[in-house]
């Protein structure tokens, strides 16, 4: 049986709701530009999984997370938080239910002794989160290079020596249909999709 990696990345976080996506994107970017070894890094697209997170968090001796938080700062602003910081954190201002299933996740973790001993979180103010189908804002999309750094360096003071990929051999960390670039592209315009609820639906509901 091979090695257990002892470090896991997570990114968090919903595509469908503008910023709420930085989590998941700066996964995307990291797995996307980065040779991570196998045996030592799990590198998830946590998205709004919750509990589900829960056996991967336990079997890891240090754990790093991607998130959209209301920091209450200027949008965009990026901020990084570790150790015990990071649940109060998770919790403080919930944006998203994905927040609260995390914050439940490091808890249960914390309850059966197997919280990691390393924590970090790399967080971004969002601008915009009630825009359904959209994408990142340009504040909180110029994060991601910035954020790759933080990450990048925290994994080298855990003892992982992250290589740069060639651009032929960069792989998905999920569906193709998720890419950002295809996402944007493809994004009917308001005309022809409500940006905050189906209209047939709200019809219905206001007769009611």
């Amino acid at each position: 049986m091979g090695q257990e990696p002892d470090i896991l990345v997570l990114g968090i976080g919903n595509l469908l709701w503008a910023d709420e996506g930085f989590g998941v994107r700066a996964a995307e970017a990291l797995a996307a530009e980065y040779d991570l070894p196998e045996d030592r890094v799990r590198l998830l697209d946590g998205g709004t999984q919750g509990l589900y997170l829960l056996e991967y968090v336990t079997a890891a001796h240090r754990l790093l997370v991607f998130d959209a938080v209301d920091y209450a700062l200027p949008p965009g602003t990026l901020k990084v938080v570790r150790g015990a910081d990071v649940p109060k954190f998770m919790g403080a201002k919930k944006m998203s239910l994905h927040q609260t299933g995390f914050q439940e996740v490091l808890a249960t973790a914390d309850l059966l002794g197997q919280l990691p001993e390393a924590l970090v979180l790399i967080g971004v103010q969002p601008e915009e989160l009630e825009d359904y189908g959209g994408s990142l804002r340009a504040s909180v999309k110029a994060r991601v290079p910035e954020a790759l750094a933080i990450a990048l360096d925290c994994l080298r003071e855990w003892g992982v020596s992250p290589a740069p990929r060639c651009r032929s051999a960069r792989p998905r960390l999920n569906d193709s249909a998720l890419d950002m670039a295809r996402y944007e592209a493809d994004r009917p315009d308001e005309g022809a999709a409500c940006r905050y609820g189906d209209p047939r639906v709200l019809a219905v509901r206001g007769q009611a």
